[in-house]
């Protein structure tokens, strides 16, 4: 992907890459209520690095431009019985740093992982955003994503 005239790469995200990634989930208004961005509170963020970037069915991917972390996702990829016992792919945790947005990164991104959905054969992608990101919503269907099912979530806390 090229951004203002230079390469953005899109890579799997290593463990140095973390402090960045929570700073970008932080960063918004849902992110800033349940985010814990300090170092005392790492410690739960590279636990759960570690077991997903240890899964090969799991992907925790960055967006690098101008050696800083930009942008992130994370890809998973699902085996089902459904649709004819078809894999589909579920993108999570997209996020694009403030001063990024409305350039067209996001959607590259978006386009690269719909991407990587149809290598692995996957016959579906599937997200889910908060019912109150609007915009995310209008960001999405440009894709074709439509709001086909009814999400539902228990908290365990």
């Amino acid at each position: 992907m090229m951004l203002d005239g230079s390469a953005v790469v899109v890579r799997h995200a290593l463990s140095t890459d973390l402090p960045a990634m929570v700073a970008l989930l932080a960063n918004d208004r849902l992110g800033a209520l349940r985010e814990m961005p300090t170092p005392a509170g790492m410690g739960s963020y590279l636990a759960a690095f570690e077991s997903i970037d240890k899964d090969p069915a799991h992907q925790l991917l960055v967006c690098e431009h101008a050696g800083e972390v930009v942008a992130m996702a994370q890809l998973s990829f699902i085996p089902g019985l459904s649709r004819g016992g078809s894999w589909r792919a579920q993108i999570e945790a997209v996020r694009t740093r403030a001063d990024y947005r409305g350039r067209g990164l996001g959607r590259e991104f978006i386009w690269w992982a719909i991407g990587q959905a149809r290598t692995r054969g996957c016959s579906l992608v599937q997200l889910t955003t908060d019912k109150s990101r609007t915009e995310a919503h209008r960001f999405y269907a440009q894709f074709g994503f439509t709001a086909s099912h009814e999400g539902l979530k228990l908290p365990l806390d």
